[in-house]
């Protein structure tokens, strides 16, 4: 069983240590190609925002967010991949904050590929949120599962003269 779970993190963590490391590779002065991509997303995210909300967000330049977002998928992934619920904590912060944004389908055209593409993003997303989620409340509960049955254990143990 500890063979199984630790290929099923393998396989799930691919896709986040395959990302951050292909995006740190072309991330230069600039934030690189996945910054470019990023900047129209987030600007528009800003102005709908501040258009419903009425809230002025602080501008951050994309290149920063970008670099955030490259270290919570890196050591989240790396974290997760060995068990840890901190990695889950990081992933989870990575996708609740950057699925919005970059798969943006409500910002496309009704019917369009973009659209279709971007809901298809969107939705892979929300399953990993989903898949982490169920980590996180199993973890949990196996946690509580065996402190009770070792608090069993001692009440029951007889006692030594």
């Amino acid at each position: 069983m500890a063979f199984l779970s630790f290929v099923g993190r393998t396989l799930f963590v691919a896709i986040f240590l395959v990302a951050a490391v292909q995006k740190a590779s072309e991330y230069g002065a600039d934030g690189g190609k996945a910054a470019e991509l990023m900047r129209p997303k987030l600007d528009a995210f800003y102005a709908h925002v501040q258009s419903n909300l009425h809230v002025a967000l602080p501008v951050i330049e994309a290149k920063y967010l970008l670099a955030i977002a490259i270290g919570l998928e890196f050591f989240g992934g790396l974290l997760f991949w060995f068990g840890s619920s901190l990695g889950a904590w990081l992933l989870l912060l990575f996708l609740v904050s950057v699925t919005p944004i970059m798969h943006d389908f409500y910002n496309q055209d009704v019917g369009s590929t973009e659209q279709t593409i971007e809901l298809i993003q969107f939705m892979k997303n929300l399953s990993l949120t989903g898949a982490l989620l169920f980590f996180l409340g199993l973890k949990s509960s196996v946690g509580r599962a065996s402190r009770r049955n070792r608090s069993k254990v001692v009440a029951n143990k007889p006692k030594v003269s």
